[in-house]
């Protein structure tokens, strides 16, 4: 099973942005780990602050890989394009958020690109990228 993880703008600032909210590791270790985790899984990982090369990401990935999984960070709230580039693939994306977005700003509150998406997984610290790939396994 092949998955890739996109992350979307500030993302690469994990383990010193807002420590508070995100936390203080880094994304660069967490991955690392659920590579030993799920080796069974073959997992590629992707960020850009870019909304195009995101959206280039998802339609090169899209047709080929069994789930992507993305946290479009605030381009969550925002990006139609992104929206349209999850519609025009066939791989499920689970769409993931570090924090809960509910118990945030009232503008976090809204996905645009949720309703696209096979499902969304938020609040569980980067554990929740793990639920993300744990939802594309099928029961034996």
């Amino acid at each position: 099973m092949k998955i890739i993880i996109i992350n979307g703008p500030n993302l690469n600032l994990l383990g010193t942005r807002e420590p508070s909210i995100y936390g203080n590791a880094f994304f660069a270790d967490y991955f690392l780990k659920l590579q030993s985790w799920l080796p069974e899984v073959e997992l590629e990982y992707f960020q850009s602050n870019l909304e195009g090369e995101i959206v280039s990401k998802i339609q090169q990935t899209g047709f080929h890989y069994q789930g992507i999984v993305l946290n479009a960070g605030g381009y969550t709230h925002t990006s139609v394009a992104i929206a349209d580039a999850i519609m025009a693939v066939s791989a499920p994306v689970v769409e993931v958020h570090i924090s809960n977005i509910f118990a945030r700003e009232e503008f976090r509150h809204k996905s645009i690109i949720g309703p696209y998406c096979a499902g969304t997984i938020g609040g569980f610290g980067l554990d929740s990228y793990r639920l993300a790939i744990e939802s594309f396994r099928k029961p034996a």
